[in-house]
């Protein structure tokens, strides 16, 4: 059975929408600001990829595109941002089922890295501080990891295969891979797929921060912090957002007019069983997701003509993930590009391996390699590929990948091809 993407929706740092989350990726734009969510000024880290506003960009965020004013607050904002993503994924796909067959065979799998972080931290402070018969009856289903799901399948009338993994920084990717067999196994006809994530909090970064996992060198410069393969890289930029992806067998799609976009042609993961928050640095676990999915693909290495790749901007994980890509991909060289759309974005945890997926797409669409932004020095072992240094480059492909790993040892990889 083929599985094709008929429909792709985005909330990120570089705006709400496809449209323009791509055309200022490839433009070398950033969505890396100074942190104005909340007072940053005692944290190590002072900068993030928020989600811009609508009284900040001509494409920022409203929740009321999406949800009654009267039942904003019922919800975390990493549920309106699904909310908003799967709206424009669906509209885009024309998948809007009336009949109770293909409501029941709609699944919705949404991944989250935490869930609603502030919404959990804010019902701590109200027990403490003003005690227990003060918290809202909304608090729980406001920040459970599952809502996001729960909520956009409410809102669609999606009545099938219902998930949530909660993988850390990998979770979105397996989202689209569990959807792909909820599919092959017969279990589903459609499903919606993605991540969503709003963790910008000050006890989110301060924990972070004491795990040395943020950058901080850059707080005056916030654009140049976020700089993946780069010697001067000094960890990661946290994020929020949200993409969606509609998926379906090619037959259906054709038989119901819908465009395919791109075809998911393999995907593959795998633990580390090593470290809770470091990957070994020959990269063991990237290199046996990145192979199983090869496998499930049915294709060569020197296929892959570009790899969206995981890499955050830590000084470990980056060096593992591509002493990981060249002990899969040998001597390459130029050949195969390798971007990180990160250092644009930022890390959007949970939801990073969806939007990854779909910069991968439109790449693969497009032709053209999104680039790594602030790449002024390269490390020596990532030298050999094809980074695409802060500007984009076209490139024809076949086939691309997708990484995306986490804490706990996780390792996620996707391969995209054109649906000829």
């Amino acid at each position: 059975m083929r599985i094709v993407v008929t429909g792709m929706g985005v909330v990120s740092p570089l705006g709400v929408g496809v449209k323009p989350f791509w055309e200022r990726l490839i433009a070398s734009k950033s969505g890396i600001r100074a942190l104005t969510r909340f007072d940053a000024s005692n944290q190590v880290c002072q900068v993030a990829g928020q989600v811009p506003s609508v009284d900040e960009d001509e494409f920022g965020f409203d929740s009321s595109m999406v949800i009654p004013v009267k039942d904003q607050k019922k919800m975390g904002l990493f549920i309106h941002y699904a909310l908003a993503a799967a709206k424009e994924a669906l509209n885009h796909a024309d998948w809007h089922p009336e009949t109770d067959e293909d409501k029941e065979n709609s699944a919705t799998i949404i991944a989250s890295g935490v869930g609603g972080f502030p919404g959990m931290i804010g019902a701590a402070r109200t027990v403490d501080h003003k005690g227990p018969r003060r918290l809202s009856p909304f608090a729980v289903p406001s920040f459970l990891a599952n809502l996001a799901a729960g909520q956009v399948s409410i809102a669609n009338d999606f009545r099938g295969p219902l998930g949530t993994p909660v993988t850390a920084c990998a979770a979105s990717v397996q989202a689209i891979g569990d959807a792909v067999r909820l599919i092959k196994n017969g279990e589903a006809t459609v499903a919606l797929a993605g991540g969503a994530e709003a963790s910008i909090d000050p006890v989110a970064f301060a924990g972070f921060g004491a795990a040395r996992a943020l950058s901080h060198h850059f707080n005056d410069d916030p654009q140049r912090a976020s700089r993946p393969f780069d010697k001067k890289r000094d960890g990661f930029v946290m994020s929020e957002g949200a993409a969606m992806l509609v998926i379906e067998p090619l037959e259906h799609a054709l038989a119901r007019g819908a465009t395919p976009l791109a075809e998911i042609v393999g995907y593959g993961t795998c633990a580390d069983a090593h470290h809770a928050t470091a990957s070994l640095p020959d990269g063991a676990g990237g290199q046996r997701a990145m192979r199983r999915a090869l496998k499930q693909a049915g294709i060569n290495p020197d296929e892959i003509g570009y790899i969206n790749a995981h890499s955050t901007s830590t000084p470990i994980g980056d060096a593992a993930e591509i002493a990981g890509i060249h002990a899969v991909f040998g001597d390459r060289g130029k050949d195969l590009a390798v971007s990180s759309t990160k250092s644009a974005t930022g890390h959007l945890l949970g939801a990073a391996g969806a939007l990854e997926a779909i910069a991968s797409i439109m790449a693969l669409k497009e032709g053209i390699l999104p680039p790594t932004l602030n790449l002024d020095d390269p490390d020596e072992e990532a030298a050999q590929f094809e980074l695409v240094p802060k500007t984009a480059q076209e490139k024809d492909l076949k086939y691309v990948m997708s990484n995306g790993f986490g804490f706990g040892g996780v390792n996620a990889s996707i391969i995209f091809g054109k649906p000829t």
